[in-house]
């Protein structure tokens, strides 16, 4: 039975390889040899990889490619992506060709609000709480002008402080509901610590407030904390096009197929069994960037995925409509995003990513990821509604069924020319490959 370890992080990498090895492994030699070939062989960047987290053992790789011809506003862009599904690459790379030929993405940045709250619980008298707060709201942007002072610089900082009452779904909860411009950043450490000064501000001048009785001045902190879920930092991305320009195959009616792609996307705005999966196709293309350039994908991932519930149930992110013989296709999501800070100045890929996207302000990268989902999803309901997924989709995995089952050059080249008309499945490709080596 395995035992427990005092001290892990105390052990060097090697203590640590070392004890992980021979505790679960059948053969410890080999186990080490996978996590070892993965370090990499610069010394000094190795060890930058082993500071990001703590009890390092190697690096996790990703397939990192690049989706070129993406036309936003005009202007040209290839953008990184760090996936390793097959096809999210060639599918966003054909749907940047498709609208580069039919005017490009438009986007537009509608808000790049972001949100922090302090939670605390008050037994006392509403009116007196507020009549309180409304006194020393200065105090809260006085007492972190410390901190703000190089953001405001930037043209960012703290926008409002409001008191909020929540009493009627938890007793004696209030929030100090807090919105801030943290411009190029994420601003997470940012907006964590002012929110931490505000809860210290809350405490201190309750408890020297006249007005209070001796329970009142009594206020307790549960948290002080950045949410991710940010509704008014927005941004759109669309494409139109006439209706008789949707289709690029002799074989598929443009009419017929926007007709049908506009009913894919009503299916997904109602049903939510599918509306799941449609946005999991947004966000193949969304956080490949994401990873690429830095940025916190789970976090990016949890407020999206609450904005499409913020009616009440789940629903689809992008949308799609015929008006005057003209196919217009649309999303608007929540994407607080950074360019400075975090890795963005650390990580070589990172930076790499964002100098090929030519150096980006938040608000261009926010425009960049958008265009990719909803290029991503445009891929993904065309073949949906004209070859079905997964002749495009089994194509691009082949090579990993292939590759699992050790097929040598020769083999790999017979089974890719068998499968050109013939369905694909797994099974169907261990098959043939199985009666080649017959």
């Amino acid at each position: 039975m395995t035992q427990n370890i005092k001290g892990f992080s105390k052990l060097s990498k090697e203590e640590k390889i070392d004890w992980i090895t021979n505790t679960y492994f059948s053969n410890p030699t080999e186990a080490k040899n996978i996590v070892t070939q993965y370090w990499n062989t610069s010394e000094n960047l190795q060890k930058l990889h082993d500071e990001f987290i703590e009890n390092t053992l190697t690096n996790f790789y990703l397939p990192y490619g690049v989706a070129p011809n993406f036309n936003i506003n005009g202007k040209s862009y290839t953008i990184p992506m760090a996936i390793e599904e097959s096809s999210v690459v060639a599918a966003a790379s054909k749907a940047a060709k498709f609208w580069d030929e039919r005017g490009g993405f438009k986007t537009t940045v509608i808000n790049t609000e972001k949100i922090g709250q302090v939670h605390f619980l008050f037994k006392g008298s509403t009116e007196k709480l507020t009549a309180f707060f409304n006194t020393i709201k200065p105090q809260f942007f006085k007492e972190t002008e410390s901190f703000t002072k190089n953001m405001q610089k930037r043209g960012g900082g703290i926008l409002d402080i409001e008191l909020r009452d929540k009493t009627n779904e938890l007793e004696n909860y209030f929030q100090l509901h807090a919105t801030f411009n943290t411009k190029d950043s994420m601003g997470a450490n940012f907006i964590n610590t002012c929110l931490e000064q505000f809860a210290k501000t809350l405490e201190h001048e309750a408890h020297d407030y006249a007005d209070f009785d001796d329970n009142e001045k009594n206020i307790q902190v549960i948290m002080s904390i950045l949410s991710n879920y940010v509704p008014n930092c927005i941004v759109r991305a669309e494409v139109s096009c006439p209706v008789n320009q949707m289709s690029d195959d002799k074989n598929i009616d443009s009419r017929e197929f926007a007709e049908k792609f506009v009913n894919a996307i009503k299916i997904a705005e109602i049903e939510p069994y599918r509306a799941v999966t449609h946005n999991k196709g947004i966000m193949n293309g969304i956080d490949a960037v994401v990873l690429a350039t830095g940025n916190d994908f789970r976090a990016i991932e949890a407020g999206i995925h609450a904005y499409a519930s913020k009616d009440g149930k789940y629903t689809s992110l992008s949308h799609a409509k015929i008006e005057n013989d003209i196919f217009t296709f649309w999303m608007e999501i929540p994407l607080a995003l950074g360019t400075i800070g975090g890795l963005t100045s650390l990580h070589p890929l990172v930076k790499f990513s964002l100098e090929m996207l030519e150096n980006p302000s938040a608000e261009e990268l926010m425009q960049i990821v958008a265009v990719t989902g909803l290029a991503q999803n445009f891929a993904a309901v065309r073949s949906l509604t004209t070859t079905g997924i997964q002749k495009g989709h089994m194509k691009m995995h082949i090579n990993n069924i292939l590759n699992q089952h050790h097929a040598t050059k020769e083999e790999k080249h017979l089974v890719l020319d068998y499968f050109k008309n013939n369905t694909i499945s797994h099974s169907l490709v261990v098959d043939y490959l199985e009666s080649l080596r017959k």
